[in-house]
């Protein structure tokens, strides 16, 4: 239960932190974040995390990492549907607070996406299904093997959260005018369900492409070590 509620609490603060910056402060007047502080508060909010509960839990916030994790041999099986679902709950409470911080603005519009993700014409650059999918899919790939490559009980493990929050904000450096970066799927519930509608509509996407993703990192990398002993990260 100790580790459910850390995931919960930090998934929370991953959207609340992430989504806030976008919705709050990328394009605030006269001064606004910009994709780049975007992305930057999307890493930093993995590294405060990662410092804070990733002795707790491992600090997975996102399905595609546990599910990732568990391909990759580093998880067990029986607790993945629990961090899930933990995650998805984090994720969702993060967008209810700042729902109630943003709704408090009198400018304050829903259809303006409150930072959801999207392709086609809810892509940021109105890119195509195909790119968004490809975009998501490499995205995620990426995160877990670096994931898995900087968490390996021969890499340097106090070093593991500043990398993975590094590489966090690269790939929203990347993937935000494409998809508004998701690699992520409880960080793209939350806030579709407040938007409803389109949000919803495209919301597997978001969803598949992370998993899949995930998935041929957990087994590549497994196949790139596979004589190592794996280290238990949760």
């Amino acid at each position: 239960m100790r580790k459910l509620i850390a995931e919960f609490i930090g998934t929370g603060w991953l959207v609340l932190g992430g989504c806030g910056s976008a919705v709050l402060a990328a394009a605030y007047p006269d001064l606004g974040i910009g994709f780049l502080g975007v992305a930057l508060a999307f890493g930093l909010t993995v590294v405060t995390m990662a410092y804070s509960i990733g002795h707790i839990s491992g600090c997975h916030l996102n399905p595609a990492v546990t599910v990732g994790l568990w391909v990759g041999g580093r998880f067990p099986k029986h607790d993945v549907i629990f961090y899930i679902i933990a995650q998805v709950l984090g994720g969702i409470a993060g967008s209810s607070i700042l729902y109630i911080i943003a709704s408090g603005h009198s400018g304050f519009d829903l259809t303006n996406g409150f930072a959801s993700n999207g392709y086609g014409d809810h892509s940021p650059g109105h890119y195509s299904l195909l790119s968004a999918f490809i975009t998501e899919v490499m995205m995620t790939f990426m995160f877990l093997f670096i994931i898995l490559g900087v968490t390996h009980k021969l890499s340097s493990p106090q070093m593991a959260g500043l990398t993975i929050g590094l590489s966090l904000t690269l790939i929203h450096l990347i993937s935000i005018p494409i998809t508004n970066t998701s690699v992520n799927p409880a960080r793209s519930t939350g806030p579709a369900l407040f938007v409803g509608d389109w949000a919803i509509s495209q919301l597997w996407m978001f969803w598949l492409a992370p998993l899949i993703g995930a998935i041929f990192a957990g087994l590549i990398y497994r196949w790139l070590c596979p004589t190592d002993e794996y280290r238990q990260i949760s």
